[in-house]
Parts: structure tokens; C-alpha cells; sequence
């Protein structure tokens, strides 16, 4: 079940110093409710210190009520020894497989991708995250020798047949039906890399930020963003409509959104509002 973005927590009144107890509840209702509960979010809606927060938050997973994740806590799901070992033999993210979103909204892709190739630099390091949108970049980046960094087993393939380019992977699963590798232990195995430019897709967009389905995908992209000085979306104009799911970044961290002539007056007009540059791939 999606959890929805919309949902927001109480707000608390910064004069009130919260004991141990209120924080616990405070951090457990928002989990229950929203599935997912950034360390961020945390410190600015509590008083208490963050060596503090983190305390909270080891003693509520060892207590067995969260699960933590880079970036925060999430509701712990509880599934029966059957599934587990099911889930474990046969490793599955939430969402539309990569081989259905391939061939969906083709036309608008290809004119997304090639636009946002056109933001790359020679030699430059680049990451680019998995996804059906940002694989069409690729045939439109040799010559550039980029050092790119992806967690996509299509983008490698599409980038290993150009010459000078580098291509690194992080460490981790790979997850089939995506066609992705992501860490099941918060750590994707290169802390060193860091890039001036991420390319990113996205379930869904909104006024509440960029979505994903999964959870484990939004811990990994977190720690993709924490490493770029550019945030680049792209997105063709149904993803605005999209369902609503978990926030992966609110809009004020975006800063680059490439879409299609789709894209809404009303849309645009929100993504611009929170100082985002448009760029609609024609």
C-alpha cells in the first residue's frame, strides 16, 4: 500500500522540551502513518539534540518497533518465515518493472534524455541513477569521456561502447526486475565519489516533492543525492499526475527538472515557484 506524500506531521511547539517518552511516540506515529521519517524532518520538529535522536531511534530498533535506514526510520513490516525466505531467495522492489516503463511514453523520453545529455561536460563526473528516462541520455554521451557513475545494468551496457568513458557501479544486490544494484546494508561501497551532477528519475513529482514506491530505492538515492551539487530530474509529463508515494526529496532541493511539452502551465508554475530551472525537451 502507498503511503501518502501529503501527510504531514503535527507540529510541535519548540518552547516544549519532550521527554524520552514523547519522543518515542512521536516518532512512532509518524512511522505508523507515513511509513518513512527522515533524521532531518526529526531535528526540526523536536528539541532534542541529534546524538539524542539517534539514541531514540537505536532504542526503538532494538526494541524491534522501526527499521532504520540512511536518512532516518521506517515502519518495520513483520512477515511470516514462508515470505521472508521468499523475499530473500528472490529479491523484488515495489513498482512497475523496468521492462514495462521501457515502453511507455517512448517518444518522450528519447527528446528528455537527449535534452539532458546536453547538461553534461566533458570529463566531467556524472552519477546517474536507474530508470527507463535516464537510460535514452546514454546514446547521446559518447565522445564526452565522462567518469559516470550508475547503479543501472542497461546504462552500463549502453556506456561500456564508448570510448574514454569510465564506468563505476556501487556495491551491492542486483534486483532483476529493475535491472538495478542496490546495497541491502546502507552502504553502496564508494563513500569517496562524489560528482557535480546527478541524474535522476522519478515515480512520481508533486508539491510534495520527488517519489518513489520503494523504500530500499529511496535510501539509495538519498545517498546519491548527499553527493552531487546538482540535482537533475527528469520526467515526462505523466509523472505529475502519478500516484503519490514516498518522498525521496522535497522540491526545494531539485534543481533541474527536464520534462516534455506535456507539462502543464499549472505544473510549471509550481516547479518554478520553488526556483527549479525547466527545461522542456522538444
Amino acid at each position: 500500500m502507498l503511503v501518502q506524500a501529503h501527510l504531514k506531521d503535527p507540529p510541535l511547539s519548540k518552547r516544549h522540551h519532550m521527554h524520552a517518552t514523547e519522543r518515542e511516540a512521536h516518532i512512532l506515529d509518524a512511522v505508523r502513518r507515513r511509513g518513512f521519517i527522515s533524521f532531518q524532518e526529526l531535528e526540526s520538529q523536536m528539541t532534542a539534540s541529534a546524538a539524542t535522536i539517534r539514541r531514540d531511534l537505536e532504542r526503538l530498533m532494538t526494541a524491534g518497533l522501526l527499521t532504520r535506514v540512511h536518512g532516518g526510520a521506517k515502519r518495520r513490516e513483520v512477515k511470516s518465515p514462508a515470505a521472508a525466505t521468499r523475499r530473500d531467495s528472490s529479491p523484488h522492489l515495489e513498482g512497475t518493472p523496468f521492462t514495462e516503463n521501457l515502453n511507455k511514453n517512448i517518444a518522450q523520453k528519447a527528446a528528455i534524455g537527449k535534452a539532458a545529455a546536453k547538461l553534461c561536460n566533458s570529463k566531467e563526473a556524472v552519477m546517474i541513477d536507474g530508470g527507463s528516462t535516464t537510460l535514452q541520455m546514454c546514446q547521446h554521451l559518447a565522445g564526452l569521456e565522462l567518469q559516470a557513475l550508475t547503479n543501472s545494468l542497461p546504462i552500463v551496457t549502453a556506456l561500456l561502447h564508448h570510448g574514454g568513458t569510465r564506468v563505476l557501479v556501487p556495491a551491492g544486490q542486483v534486483f532483476p526486475e529493475q535491472n538495478i544494484i542496490l546495497s541491502l546494508n546502507n552502504d553502496d561501497g564508494m563513500p569517496l565519489f562524489h560528482a557535480p551532477k546527478l541524474f535522476m528519475g522519478a515515480a512520481a513529482l508533486g508539491p510534495a516533492g520527488l517519489m518513489q514506491v520503494d523504500m530500499l530505492l529511496i535510501a539509495a538515492e538519498r545517498r546519491l543525492i548527499e553527493r552531487a551539487d546538482e540535482l537533475i530530474v527528469l520526467v515526462d509529463s505523466s509523472k505529475f499526475d502519478g500516484p503519490s508515494g514516498h518522498v525521496v526529496c522535497r522540491l526545494d532541493e531539485i534543481d533541474v527538472v527536464v520534462t516534455d511539452k506535456g507539462i502543464s502551465q499549472k505544473q510549471t508554475a509550481m516547479l518554478r515557484a520553488a526556483e527549479i530551472k525547466v527545461i522542456i525537451a522538444s
